[in-house]
């Protein structure tokens, strides 16, 4: 299984915001990362508009969480930012036309791994991926209060 670019970009965001004490720009995260302002900018405004996070326009503006880190439960986020999990053909009912569907084990077998990966995902809180905090900060550059 292989999340979309746009899914790892906002689990990022979320880890960014969630190590930092204080307001990040999307600059500092565009430039943490080595990821284009604008694909952050999209990524930001999905999570703001799902209230995972707040923005504020202006000079004393920023990103930071909307709500504590051990609410933000990360299966729910990669549910939010993948549109789809065709893995195969068949799991997109619009434009199947593979000739075993009606027999294939195939399609049954990939469900079952797609909730599992779901229900470890969703053991996940954005609280336990910055638990380290401290060395998260180290490496992203990011200053402390």
């Amino acid at each position: 299984m292989r999340l979309k670019k746009y899914t790892d970009y906002a689990l990022r965001v979320l880890i960014y915001a969630g190590a930092s004490d204080h307001k990040v720009s999307i600059k500092e995260i565009s430039d943490t990362f080595y990821i284009s302002a604008e694909h952050i900018r999209k990524v930001v405004h999905q999570l703001s508009v799902n209230e995972y996070i707040e923005t504020t326009r202006g000079r004393n503006g920023g990103i930071r969480l909307a709500r504590d880190a051990d609410t933000i439960n990360i299966g729910a986020v990669v549910r939010l930012m993948e549109n789809d999990f065709y893995l195969v053909e068949c799991f997109d009912s619009e434009h199947n036309q593979c000739v075993i569907t009606p027999v294939c084990k195939l399609r049954t077998a990939l469900s079952e791994a797609i909730r599992a990966f779901f229900e470890v995902l969703n053991q996940y809180t954005l609280a336990d991926l910055i638990e380290n905090k401290d060395e998260l900060q180290a490496l992203m550059g990011i200053e402390r209060e």
